[in-house]
């Protein structure tokens, strides 16, 4: 498979936020806490130019953290993302235009002080993309494409509704001419009617734009409807990644059939109208993960070696891969 974005060996560790009472009593010897949560764990993926690669996983998992850095918001540990060939990052300075973010929440990802033509206009500006004289008509040209109207572009983001601010923020992203968009939970916010027209537009744009997607998301259905693979994460790490056809129909890892499992179900004809299993236990703490496969205290398959011995990603075909003991 010829890679388009590269993401190598990529970790992500947060340390605590010490006060300076607390770094001195550190530095004289005294016990204070410094543990490190290892968001993301060793995570090693490539993306095809086009492709839209679902990323999906319980809640503090890492699949945020994991899309900032790719989208170099934050800087790795250890590991680097790379652009065909050329790094995201160096250092802690982004050095390219060419990913950029859609973030959940647009009322919180758009500055409320500013019309949403100037927040759309302003990086393009910034980067030389258009200039002064021209940006209303290149703010206008990307409104009509989201589906806005672009007479709006003079007002503020609190005169707009939740899915047409998260229109101005895929204008804002698009506005600078990106090769890779990262989608992080885009439509988790928005009401059933309008995630539909999101996804729409998403679909639309891939197409015509020939756009490169990392699409963060709980909503399972959302995934399997708009990605080509998939990547399944559990406590920081990629346990499996296929296609979106072959990951759902035959789920290799037993957290993935798990996660597929615990989606409620209507069922018609039978005493319960809905079905569901829930996945046993509860997420370890990242502050100290289980040892061996994380997964392992959960597992209906763990054996001894689980607990014991972090199991390799194994490659099952060109493009897919599961990391388990057990799979057959």
């Amino acid at each position: 498979m010829t890679a388009f974005l590269t993401i190598d060996n990529v970790s992500r560790l947060f340390g605590p936020n010490l006060s300076m009472g607390e770094k001195i009593a550190a530095r004289l010897g005294a016990d204070v806490e410094t543990r490190s949560v290892r968001a993301v764990s060793d995570v090693s993926l490539t993306i095809r130019k086009g492709e839209t690669l679902g990323l999906v996983g319980e809640s503090g998992c890492g699949k945020s953290t994991l899309g900032r850095l790719i989208a170099g918001v934050l800087q790795p540990t250890t590991g680097t993302v790379s652009l065909e060939g050329a790094p995201v990052m160096e250092g802690a300075t982004k050095v390219t235009t060419r990913v950029q973010t859609v973030f959940q929440d647009p009322f919180a990802s758009l500055d409320p002080r500013m019309k949403v033509g100037d927040t759309v206009s302003e990086g393009p500006i910034s980067h030389g993309l258009t200039n002064k004289s021209e940006v209303r008509r290149y703010v206008a040209g990307w409104f009509e494409r989201v589906g806005l109207d672009p007479v709006w572009v003079d007002r503020y983001p609190h005169q707009f509704s939740g899915g047409q601010r998260q229109r101005i923020a895929i204008a804002r992203a698009l506005a600078m001419q990106p090769d890779v968009l990262i989608c992080d939970e885009p439509v988790a916010s928005l009401d059933v009617s309008i995630q539909a027209q999101i996804i729409n537009l998403f679909l639309e744009l891939n197409r015509d734009l020939d756009l490169t997607c990392v699409f963060i998301s709980h909503d399972l259905s959302v995934v399997q409807h708009l990605s080509d693979r998939v990547a399944v994460m559990y406590l920081g790490r990629i346990v499996e990644l296929g296609p979106v056809a072959q990951v759902f129909d035959t789920p290799a890892h037993p957290y993935t059939a798990a996660l597929f499992g615990s989606v409620p179900k209507l069922v018609l004809d039978a005493d319960e109208l809905v079905r569901f299993d829930t996945i046993e236990g509860e997420v370890p703490s990242p502050l100290s993960p289980p040892s061996g496969c994380a997964y392992h205290p959960r597992c209906p398959l763990a054996t001894a070696p689980c607990s014991i011995t972090q199991p390799e990603t194994r490659t099952v075909s060109d493009l897919r891969s599961v990391a388990c003991h057990h799979f057959d």
